[in-house]
Formats: structure tokens, sequence, C-alpha cells
């Protein structure tokens, strides 16, 4: 891992929309909820060894039967990042996309956490994610994804 220090962290974007309430509150009928949730990690680099990490996540609540919309949750969640000289691109690019993003996660959890408490929701308190995992399940996919193309 390559030295680093969040220099400033905050909320860049967040949207909440729940477009089927209320009438979904009086069905009786309404069946399960499934819940998707999609992570990405957005980076750009700055002058200085300064990067902007956006830890984008989105949320989508729906019935089952008919894929309505319970909720829809989009976040951008950002920290800007002062990075010691780091000559080996793999040690940076795993800083930037697995310790960054797993100390910046903490925010966006308890932001989604309120929001659907605040919402008349069940508050939804999203399970850890692992980085590290998600990075290399990446970078299987994109090593792999060539050779299918062919």
């Amino acid at each position: 891992m390559a030295k680093f220090n969040i220099i400033t962290q905050f909320l860049k974007d967040f949207s909440f929309e729940s477009p089927n309430m209320p009438e979904l509150l009086f069905k009786n009928d309404n069946g399960q909820a499934k819940l998707e949730i999609n992570i990405d990690i957005q980076i750009k680099g700055a002058e200085n060894n300064l990067f902007m990490v956006d830890l984008v996540t989105k949320v989508h609540s729906k019935l089952e039967k008919d894929e309505k919309s319970i909720f829809l949750i989009e976040s951008t969640y950002s920290g800007l990042v002062q990075m010691e000289e780091e000559k080996d691109e793999e040690v940076k690019k795993r800083t930037l996309l697995i310790n960054v993003p797993t100390l910046l996660f903490p925010a966006v959890r308890a932001l989604i956490t309120r929001m659907t408490s605040e919402s008349g929701f069940q508050p939804l308190a999203l399970q850890p994610v692992d980085f590290a995992k998600l990075y290399e399940d990446r970078q299987k996919q994109a090593q792999s994804a060539p050779a299918n193309n062919k």
C-alpha cells in the first residue's frame, strides 16, 4: 500500500426517489422486494500526486413480481487524496481502488441508513464491502473480456 492522506471527504451527489409511493402502502399483495446494489470507484488524477476518488453507489429496491420501484438511491461520495510518490502503478491502483474506498464506505453506509429511515422505510444498513475482492473480480473480468471478444 502506498502512503496516503485523505485531505477531505464529502458528499458530491445524492439522489433518493420513491416513485410509487404512497400507492404501494395501500396494496396488500405487493409480494417480496429485491435489492440491487452496484458500487463503482472512479479516480481522477491531478497534479502533485492529488487524486479524487469517487465512490459511486446505487441501491435499487423493487418488487420481484412486477419490477415496480420501491426506492432508488444514487450517491457519489468523494475523497481528495494526497499520495506520496509511488513508482509502482499496481500499488498505486490498489491503494486508490481498495484502501481509500474502504475508508470512505462507512460514511456512505450511514447516509443510506439514515435516508431510508427518514423516508419512512426500514433502515437499510448495507453490508460491509470487501473492496480487495471487488478489485480482484474486476481485474479477472477485464482480463477475460478480450478473450471473449475473439
